[in-house]
């Protein structure tokens, strides 16, 4: 496994993460009342717990794709220079 394959495969991990990422907000900001009515059934939330748990969610997933795709792939990038 080389360098490059290893970069790579972080900028495709990065941007598969970042589109799941976007798909999520946007399912939340377009469709929240059906997803609020589809988790309804088998939770009970009030309307500022549902939201805070996926703003807690996005969050989480966020900072774990920034620690796990893009710290390493910037690091990679300034491993090539040297």
């Amino acid at each position: 496994m080389t360098l490059d394959f290893l970069r790579r495969a972080l900028l495709v991990s990065l941007l598969f993460n970042y589109a799941v990422l976007i798909a999520w907000f946007l399912a939340f900001s377009c469709a929240r009342s059906w997803m609020r009515s589809l988790h309804g059934r088998w939770f009970r939330l009030s309307d500022s717990d549902f939201d805070a748990m996926h703003y807690g969610g996005m969050t989480l997933y966020k900072v774990g794709i920034l620690l796990f795709n893009l710290a390493p792939l910037v690091a990679l990038w300034l491993l090539r220079g040297s």
